[in-house]
């Protein structure tokens, strides 16, 4: 792969080059699958029958990395899952279908934007942790269950990324498929309200400190969206998130 400014050659789209783009529009990443929204690198030429995307991640990935979850591992980069049995991402708990990290010694898969996923989720007034397990409920499913979840530092408001990712394709779907309103409100009740959640946490306490825990449970689906979409830019996790966390 060569890289030159904005523009790269790519061995899965070996035709044209790839330029970096940036979208606020959600799109598929034709390498690893998932969804992505932000900085991209795409092949706009006429003459290929679809528009062609990669998450920046995707297009610039390393061929070997390490992740401080599996101390022992070393994931190498392919282009496509190993095997012929359906293999899961350890993290988002989804199927890989395009391109992976994979530990041969382990059997570990990872989601190219997943082992990317910073530990810290920092807004400048609170933070959010990157967890291999959840030690409460998920505020989403009410499980435990297998699969990465970023937790507050009191340990009151836990997201699995499964359930965040989850969210994102229903809620892109409502806003840009343009389906039924009811459907929109039900996406919308998904979560529990965090208001009555952190303030039962607190004993029914009022005043700041229950209104402290409920701005940055509201800001936390934001962090969480932008990790996720492998682009931490403020506009798109305000936009997306917002959306879902109403």
């Amino acid at each position: 792969m060569k890289i030159s400014d904005r523009e790269i050659s790519h061995p899965i789209h070996p035709q044209h080059k790839l330029k970096l783009e940036y979208t606020e529009i959600p799109f598929t990443c034709d390498g690893c699958k998932e969804a992505g929204i932000g900085l991209k690198y795409s092949c706009r030429q006429r003459c290929c029958n679809d528009q062609f995307d990669l998450h920046k991640v995707c297009a610039v990935a390393p061929p070997i990395i390490n992740n401080s979850f599996y101390r022992e591992c070393v994931f190498e980069f392919q282009l496509h899952p190993p095997g012929e049995e359906k293999r899961v991402c350890d993290a988002c708990r989804n199927e890989v279908q395009g391109f992976v990290y994979h530990c041969k010694r382990c059997g570990f898969d990872l989601h190219p934007c997943c082992a990317n996923l910073p530990q810290v989720l920092d807004d400048g007034e609170h933070n959010l942790y990157l967890c291999l397990k959840l030690s409460g409920a998920c505020h989403r499913c009410g499980g435990k269950g297998p699969g990465w979840s970023y937790r507050s530092r009191c340990k009151t408001y836990n997201l699995h990324l499964s359930c965040v990712k989850e969210l994102l394709v229903e809620s892109w779907e409502a806003m840009y498929l343009k389906v039924d309103q009811n459907k929109v409100r039900e996406i919308q009740t998904r979560i529990p309200s965090l208001k009555v959640i952190l303030a039962n946490h607190h004993g029914g306490a009022r005043g700041g400190k229950v209104k402290k825990c409920c701005q940055m449970a509201g800001g936390a689906i934001r962090l969480i969206v932008s990790a996720i979409l492998g682009d931490p830019t403020a506009i798109i996790a305000a936009v997306v998130g917002g959306f879902i966390s109403k």
